[in-house]
């Protein structure tokens, strides 16, 4: 910010009084974006020159030469970019007021050959800046175009044409012009477009896959935007050709007729899946419901949906038998073999059946009964023993079976799936089998290991035992439960009773067997008193209850001060301490009124050396050696005495006369010289070392 402020004088500034001066040392400078971004008038009308504009429209629409190192090959695409999409005002009016410049941005998807993807996303970007802000004028231009969704569609599968896509549906503020874009869209063909290329065919998978995700982009967004608008909003009539059952059709088609292709299948069927979704996209969080409108708006594409794949389980049943060609027709991996393995296409086809189920429509569920489709997937979830993607759809489509209510027929009520699980597919049967035999593995290898789908099946057991206490089938499933052969109904009772309630007692104990206790202040110790910890960790556990002590009132009233002593801020700060003090009570037995004092005064002496130097001659401040002298026989040394000069105290008056020099005077070291005998420093002999108060001094300074 020092530029907007003048605090600093930038390089640009200097260069921009050249007269010479050339684009690419401009953008040389680091700070030429912060130039341009704060407004900077003289780099604004440099760069608004014809020539300085055709330069960085040619720089990145044109390939840069190949000799150039690649550190710095698109550093200069990359700012000549970054300076065209600054939002400046007067930089985007000159791009759609000089034709020959916006000609030159557009024949770039024009070309012919794959494009460059880091140039396609900074064409892709000065496109959708002039698109959002001049959104009238862009929709003129590029009406004007022979065949725009066509040169779009040739490129979609690189990524950045295929966001230009989406761009040009979501970055148009206004909304009349935003539908008149759509519609425009769609008089081009634009679905239909997409779906043909959702098709074996297409040799290359980018734009297969692009085209699957613009699809369900559209689908998402132009939801969104209905929702968002509610009675306001105009019928979207792109969202209107996708949700027809002839569009979903044609990508069936597309899909399951002649050759079929990984690739192809998964693109579709996330269309069709997204097609399915009935969730509202409302903030995270928001108690929000979805309206009558959006359920009206939901309930047809749904339902249109339905209608057009109905027709086609037949061949997706067939693809769950025979999948297609894969990449790897045998897959080696740390649980063995896979041949085939599963594949991503089977995987959304159970993805899509778990999303049928949920309609609960009675032609669904009988095509399903008849294909024999919950019998296969069960197949499949015991096969692919560690595959637990497939096991959660599984998991999902019988959970769905069992909370679905019974649907009218000319006779009864019934729930045909529900009758199939437990008839013709044998759950039960295939729980209590399968757990035996997972515990057969456990107990009798050496090395046993749990089956993966272990997990997934547990919870299959516990929702039919509590979806026989309570739901919308639970009559139906007891009384399919009481016409189990003779020896597993007998086992099933042992089973919820004995290996299911123990598994579920296995997964409900906390780890280590305790409550994980975290000591802190705020833990409240009675929260644990009333867990039955085992007898043998009731060391620790009174550990931890000592640990969990808390602080008292009491423990306060005789250690601490209380909140309410603070309270008064007009008071002195050390009125609390001088309340405590003053109540202490010491109890000292004496017989004489000054004893204690005496006493003190007694110790003070015993353990204080006295120096008499009032009749001493000597100057205080006179320099004197210091000796250091040692004995052989004795290695102890002894210390040098040191005094300090006070004035006497005394009772009588004239003690308090002492002159200021005597009050102020300091500190003094004896000499070792005035001391006798024992009392000397001894050192060794051989070292004649001596030292003055200056070199001491001198020392310490240092």
């Amino acid at each position: 910010m020092y530029w907007k402020f003048n605090l600093m004088t930038s390089h640009i500034e200097t260069l921009l009084d050249k007269e010479d001066v050339t684009l690419h040392e401009l953008m040389d400078e680091d700070d030429i974006l912060q130039e341009c971004k704060s407004q900077n008038k003289k780099l604004i009308n440099f760069l608004l020159r014809p020539e300085a504009m055709k330069e960085l429209v040619k720089l990145i629409t044109e390939d840069p030469e190949e000799d150039v190192d690649e550190k710095v090959k698109y550093k200069y695409p990359n700012t000549a970019c970054e300076l065209l999409t600054s939002d400046i005002s007067d930089i985007t009016d000159k791009l759609t007021e000089d034709s020959s410049l916006l000609a030159a941005i557009y024949a770039f998807l024009e070309s012919d050959g794959p494009l460059n993807p880091l140039l396609a996303s900074f064409f892709s970007k000065i496109m959708g800046l002039l698109i959002n802000r001049k959104s009238e004028f862009m929709l003129n231009f590029l009406r004007s175009k022979a065949d725009f969704v066509g040169s779009l569609l040739k490129h979609l599968g690189t990524s950045a044409i295929m966001d230009l896509l989406l761009r040009l549906i979501t970055c148009i503020e206004s909304n009349e012009i935003r539908t008149k874009v759509e519609v425009w869209l769609n008089e081009q063909h634009l679905i239909e477009r997409l779906v043909s290329m959702i098709d074996p065919s297409e040799a290359d998978e980018k734009p297969v896959c692009n085209a699957s995700q613009s699809l369900c982009d559209i689908i998402r967004l132009s939801r969104e935007q209905l929702q968002q608008l509610q009675d306001h909003a105009e019928s979207d009539p792109l969202l209107d050709t996708i949700e027809l059952p002839e569009t979903i059709s044609s990508l069936l088609s597309h899909m399951l007729d002649g050759d079929k292709s990984e690739s192809v299948l998964t693109s579709g069927l996330a269309v069709i899946q997204t097609l399915l979704e009935y969730k509202r996209c409302v903030p995270e969080g928001s108690s929000e419901q979805m309206t009558a409108l959006d359920a009206e708006r939901l309930a047809r594409g749904v339902s249109n949906t339905l209608t057009a794949v109905t027709p086609r389980l037949k061949d997706l049943h067939n693809i769950l038998l025979d999948p297609p060609k894969q990449h790897y027709s045998a897959m080696q991996t740390t649980a063995g073999m896979l041949d085939p393995p599963l594949g991503n296409s089977r995987l959304q086809i159970a993805r899509l059946i778990s999303s049928l189920l949920l309609t609960n429509t009675h032609a669904i569920n009988e095509e399903l009964v008849k294909l024999g489709t919950m019998n296969a997937l069960l197949d499949l979830f015991f096969q692919y023993v560690w595959n637990n993607f497939l096991h959660t759809q599984l998991e999902i489509c019988i959970n769905t079976v069992f909370s679905n209510t019974q649907l009218d027929t000319e006779e009864n009520s019934e729930n045909i799936l529900l009758s199939q699980l437990f008839t013709e597919c044998k759950l039960v049967q295939r729980i209590i089998d399968r757990f035996q035999e997972n515990q057969d593995i456990l107990c009798c290898t050496p090395v046993g290991c749990r089956r993966g789908y272990m997990g997934h099946l547990t919870k299959i057991a516990n929702d039919v035992v509590v979806n026989t206490e309570k739901g919308n089938n639970t009559e139906l499933i007891k009384s399919y439960l009481k016409e189990l052969p003779d020896d597993y109904g007998e086992k099933w009772d042992n089973f919820v009773l004995q290996s299911l309630a123990a598994t579920n007692k296995a997964n409900t104990l906390e780890l280590a067997g305790s409550h994980p206790v975290q000591s802190g202040s705020e833990d409240d110790d009675s929260e644990f008193r009333d867990i039955p910890f085992p007898q043998d960790t009731a060391m620790q556990q009174a550990f931890s209850d000592y640990q969990l002590q808390q602080m008292t009132s009491n423990f306060i009233d005789q250690f601490g001060f209380n909140e309410d002593e603070f309270v008064d801020q007009e008071e002195s700060i050390d009125d609390p301490f001088k309340n405590r003090i003053s109540s202490l009570d010491f109890n000292a037995i004496s017989t004489e009124d000054n004893a204690p004092l005496s006493s003190f005064e007694q110790v003070c002496n015993e353990r204080i050396d006295h120096f008499n130097d009032k009749d001493s001659n000597e100057d205080l401040w006179e320099e004197k050696q210091i000796t250091f002298s040692s004995t052989s026989d004795n290695k102890q040394s002894n210390r040098s005495i040191v005094s300090t000069t006070s004035a006497n105290v005394g009772s009588d008056d004239n003690s308090s006369s002492d002159s200021d020099e005597d009050l102020d005077s300091p500190t003094v070291i004896k000499q070792a010289s005035s001391i006798s005998g024992p009392e000397k420093m001894d050192t060794d002999s051989n070292d004649g070392n001596t030292l003055t108060y200056d070199d001491t001094y001198s020392y310490i300074e240092s």
